[in-house]
């Protein structure tokens, strides 16, 4: 079996199907595009054989006009006349219907209309011979039907005409003939290299679904089956385990029986059908419903209460989460119209394939839900006066702070930097004679001078930035973070997305940067990382500040626990802050994955 529950057999076949049905589907798709093509091509070129067959009979017809035409210089008697005249009449027809055709095509004879231009051209040089052969023989036509006995020599100019044009429109319809052989040639020659196309994209697709598709499934059969073995020997076990655990399966019997009856007599237990027929009630519950008798027919919800709208709120609500199950508070009412409140749990039970129970297990909490209502009506009552004397108590703290802040800063800029400077340069002066056992030491004086001077510079710069006061919070975010990186040897950069160089309220301007130091040295501090990146963004109505390092990270869970000591402390500095300037934090942190701290703040 696998993890999901479904055999390896059963994954394995599905997997095989996709794969298959892709892979027939697309040698299916290039089949049926391939004989569209070539189909298409062979309904085009379906006519050449006729046009090419029409286009040769011209000729003949052509000779056979010129020969029937010059026949009647040999004809005298009138029926012979009257036969030839027919005769080319019938000719003179089929073969202008031919030539016209041909041009313009004709369903009736199986001629399209989709001549080349090379075609059109040749066309429209012997054209004009036709039409003097055509008018010829048109007006002969004439002469006979008007005076079959008319002399030879009336006749004599235009048989004359189409004796001379006979051989001229002969070799010009011999080129036509031979340039619709050539294009025919071409189409097949065409149809050559596009069925080796079609042959040579097929074995494609055939080559690349043996590398893609027919060579990793047999991969995957291959670790399929090796799955399969190994869980074959994981059932010889499991039904080895299977005997154990048969005994503790009668066991487990035997107590269920003995705490089925204890629930009944402690618990508020039930057992309702899937469409909400009670199947069983505990005892509990019938005393606290006062029910005499079960009635197996009755609705479970009808039984919590007499009032339609909580029957219909409990009926939905079952129907609702019979299949996934529930937990929640439900009110009900008793028989006497008194208020109950049950803590309920609907658990989802499958005593069979084919069918679905519902457990019901409650206690009563009408005591507790009544107090709960009244502490939330007098909180709702209360909620928005202690907001706004928060937010004076939080205004007052960080001002007070602030001051202090300056008062510190002043003094230890002033005062202790001063002085512990001039403790450095005394203690270099000193003169001592024994040198090699006080050389250590001084050493020691001076870097342990060279740190408090240090401390003293970074504690003086955390507490009051001139930059905050005279330009703002981007500069003052800048400044911090060149400074912090440079006193810490750490890799501290501040990206300003989208160029934000707008002022705000100043205290609102404190707020933020004492957040932003507050992240920068909780980063620097507990997370121990070697890079900081401290960006800011801005739209219309929220400034953003993002704070990433790339520390040892922490549980945001437990940091949210921490009643006492920096971390916590300084968690809950942060969150008072954003939250006096109505601004929200957010917090994303895994150990071993960084730390990312998030200030949205309105503009």
């Amino acid at each position: 079996m696998t993890k999901n529950g479904n055999s390896l057999d059963q994954r394995t076949f599905d997997k095989l199907s996709r794969l298959y049905i892709i892979a027939l589907s697309t040698i299916a798709l290039s089949v049926i595009v391939s004989q569209i093509l070539v189909r298409n091509h062979l309904d085009n070129q379906e006519s050449d054989s006729t046009i090419i067959n029409v286009a040769g009979r011209q000729r003949m017809l052509s000779q056979k006009l010129t020969k029937d035409v010059v026949s009647l210089s040999i004809s005298n008697d009138e029926k012979s006349r009257i036969l030839l005249k027919n005769k080319i009449r019938e000719t003179l027809n089929l073969w202008q219907i031919s030539h016209y055709s041909l041009q313009n095509g004709n369903d009736s004879l199986g001629l399209p209309k989709n001549n080349s231009e090379k075609i059109k051209n040749k066309f429209r040089a012997i054209n004009s011979v036709f039409d003097t052969i055509s008018n010829a023989s048109k007006l002969i036509v004439n002469q006979l039907d008007e005076n079959p006995a008319i002399s030879i020599d009336s006749l004599a100019s235009n048989i004359k005409k189409i004796t001379k044009n006979e051989r001229s429109f002969l070799l010009m319809m011999d080129d036509i003939v031979n340039q619709y052989d050539l294009e025919a040639e071409e189409k097949v020659d065409w149809l050559r290299k596009l069925e080796f196309s079609l042959m040579a994209l097929t074995l494609l697709i055939l080559l690349v679904e043996f590398l893609f598709i027919f060579w990793p499934t047999a991969k995957s059969v291959r670790a399929t089956l090796s799955d399969l073995l190994s869980a074959e020997k994981k059932a010889k076990k499991m039904a080895f385990d299977a005997d154990e655990l048969s005994f503790a399966k009668e066991k487990s019997i035997k107590e269920l029986r003995a705490l089925s009856h204890a629930m009944d007599e402690t618990l508020l237990f039930a057992r309702i059908s899937a469409s909400g027929n009670v199947i069983h009630i505990g005892n509990k519950f019938s005393r606290l419903f006062k029910l005499s008798k079960i009635n197996k027919e009755i609705l479970f919800w009808k039984i919590l209460s007499n009032k339609e709208s909580e029957q219909l709120l409990i009926e939905n609500l079952i129907n609702q989460n019979k299949k996934t199950g529930w937990q929640g508070e439900v009110k009900g009412t008793l028989k006497n119209d008194e208020t109950i409140w049950l803590e309920m749990s609907i658990i989802p039970y499958i005593p069979s394939e084919d069918s679905l129970e519902l457990l019901i297990i409650a206690s009563e909490i009408t005591e507790r839900k009544m107090a709960q209502l009244e502490i939330e009506r007098l909180t709702a009552i209360s909620f928005e006066e202690k907001m706004n004397q928060q937010k004076i108590i939080s205004s007052k703290i960080i001002e007070n702070q602030e001051k202090e802040q300056n008062r510190i800063a002043k003094d230890v800029h002033d005062g202790i930097g001063q002085m512990l400077t001039g403790l450095k340069y005394n203690l270099e002066s000193i003169n001592i004679n024994d040198l090699d056992k006080t050389k250590i030491k001084i050493k020691d004086l001076k870097e342990l001078t060279t740190n408090i001077i240090k401390g003293v510079r970074t504690a003086t710069f955390n507490l009051t930035p001139p930059e905050l006061s005279d330009h703002g919070i981007v500069p003052a975010i800048t400044k911090l973070t060149h400074e912090l990186g440079r006193l810490t040897s750490k890799e501290i950069i501040f990206y300003n997305k989208t160029h934000f160089n707008l002022r705000l309220d100043s205290l609102k301007e404190i707020n933020i940067y004492r957040i932003t130091q507050e992240a920068i040295n909780n980063a620097i501090k507990y997370a121990e990382s070697s890079h900081i990146l401290v960006s800011l963004s801005h739209s219309k109505k929220i400034l953003s500040i993002v704070i990433d390092d790339n520390g040892i990270g922490f549980e945001p869970s437990k940091v949210k626990k921490v009643k006492n000591g920096d971390g916590g402390m300084g968690m809950t500095f942060m969150k008072e802050r954003i939250k006096y300037i109505d601004g929200r934090m957010f917090l994303n942190s895994e150990p071993g994955k960084g730390t990312r701290v998030t200030f949205n703040i309105p503009i």
